[in-house]
């Protein structure tokens, strides 16, 4: 499929409208259904088209594997930080009224954080278990 002209324009069309898609579903995450996983998994699967259409090699060239793996830590790094933020804020562990001195707009603040870490660790996860899929017949030759 890497070199099919007419996939490569649709997908060159397609992905950047399923980013946005993904940033939708996040930021809608506070006030419907949705949020952090959903966002992360169609980002991933923006990834994952690209791969398809262009190639694993220059999907890796994009999302390199150190970044991927970086991002699965980030994300949870981001997640426990705002637990441990309530903690010290004097508030108990993911106590998001303690964020701001409005606690409505402490929550608001909380969710998003906790959504956006989660977003990131899962579509790391789903990068790096399609990475591994994908190329495994690529390290036995």
């Amino acid at each position: 499929m890497t070199r099919d002209m007419v996939l490569r324009v649709v997908a060159k069309l397609l992905i950047p409208f399923i980013l946005l898609f993904a940033l939708y579903v996040q930021f809608h995450g506070d006030f419907g259904p949705g949020g952090g996983f959903q966002a992360g998994v169609i980002l991933a699967a923006a990834m994952v088209f690209y791969a398809v259409i262009f190639g694993l090699d220059n999907a890796r060239k994009v999302l390199p594997d150190r970044l991927v793996e970086t991002m699965i830590a980030a994300g949870v790094l981001l997640y426990l930080g705002v637990g441990v933020a309530g903690l010290l804020l004097g508030g108990n562990f993911l106590d998001y009224f303690v964020l701001s001195a409005d606690p409505v707009a402490g929550q608001h603040r909380g969710i998003f954080w906790i959504e956006l870490g989660v977003a990131i660790t899962v579509c790391g996860v789903m990068l790096k278990v399609f990475y591994l899929f994908a190329g495994r017949g690529a390290e036995d030759e």
